[in-house]
């Protein structure tokens, strides 16, 4: 009866500008859960804390004592070592090299499984959506960045040392805009949110935007996912084309990793995709047609994620049952 008692898995979300955390039962039915803002300015001291008291409310919610916890799952932004529970660098917290696995076991007296946020959300709708039963699965979440993961025969994919399938950041211009990551030309700057945004608020400038100009202004900061797709359906079709060309840039990059790694499912995520989701799956679809070995054109489907905010948090308990009880 006591063992029984212990089959609560809580998934966190790190990612974004809010974390949330999930207590789940061993059918992932949700329990309870609790989302506060992700604040970065506070110290390496105060956020760990703000996570263990998210953990904490998402437990009262679910009338659980923090006893029952048989694992903790969480998904980190940046690049994370895996095998240690390490993040090794997450710019909008400011966190580097931070050991969050030993923090949360120390907290809470179980075991904890640490990987990046996308990972985890590819890994949620591998098992419980969009991608279930995939031999292999490529994800790419366009939001403020492009996060990518990979699930592999059950398994998240990744190097030796770190968490890998950044596809934000694959080189597409030799010598292109500036990256947040320091180097030139990553797709990011050519299909992430901020590029987009920054391309629409010179539409807006130029007259050539009313509908987003009444939706959301002039500054790029705030042109948002939603607002863009408002846009777009309102009949600005100077936004709309900036949007199918960050569609379709995203679409040919990826059209590399289906030539590398011939998976049988392309998953597409993030806020823009929520948004705009037959639009993206369109121009992904088009863009794969055109650049993807003739070999491989049949041999995947394109589909949409459908857990939402919910992907990584899932994604999360069900990556640490795995690690606990080798549960495939």
């Amino acid at each position: 009866m006591a063992s029984a008692r212990k089959k609560v898995w809580v998934g966190f979300d790190l990612g974004g500008t809010k974390m949330l955390a999930t207590a789940f039962d061993g059918s992932f039915k949700a329990l309870g859960r609790k989302r506060r803002k992700t604040k970065a300015s506070k110290g390496l001291e105060a956020g760990l804390e703000r996570v263990v008291g998210t953990i904490r409310g998402a437990l009262d919610g679910a009338a659980v004592a923090p006893d029952r916890i048989a694992g903790i799952g969480i998904g980190c932004p940046g690049p994370v070592d895996m095998e240690r529970g390490v993040v090794l660098e997450t710019p909008s917290l400011g966190w580097k090299k931070v050991g969050v696995k030993a923090a949360l076991e120390e907290a809470f007296g179980c075991p904890v499984a640490v990987a990046n946020d996308v990972d985890l959300g590819v890994y949620g709708e591998y098992r419980r959506g969009a991608a279930r039963g995939a031999r292999c699965v490529v994800g790419a979440f366009p939001g403020t960045g492009i996060g990518g993961g990979c699930v592999y025969q059950g398994r998240i994919f990744h190097g030796k040392a770190a968490s890998c399938m950044e596809i934000g950041h694959i080189p597409v211009a030799v010598d292109g805009p500036l990256c947040g990551c320091g180097r030139r030309g990553c797709l990011e700057t050519y299909a992430g949110r901020l590029a987009i945004a920054a391309a629409a608020a010179t539409a807006v400038q130029r007259g050539q935007a009313p509908h987003l100009l009444r939706l959301a202004g002039t500054d790029p900061a705030d042109i948002r996912s939603g607002a863009l797709a408002a846009a777009v359906k309102a009949g600005d079709l100077a936004v709309e084309r900036i949007v199918r060309d960050a569609a379709w840039r995203l679409g040919w990059a990826l059209a590399g990793i289906v030539n590398l790694m011939a998976p049988d499912v392309v998953l597409l995520g993030g806020g823009l995709v929520e948004a705009m989701p037959e639009l993206y799956r369109g121009e992904v679809e088009r863009s794969l047609e055109d650049r993807v070995m003739p070999s491989y054109r049949d041999s995947f489907r394109i589909a949409i994620a459908d857990l939402g905010d919910e992907a990584t948090v899932t994604g999360a308990a069900a990556w640490v049952r795995r690690t606990v009880e080798g549960d495939d």
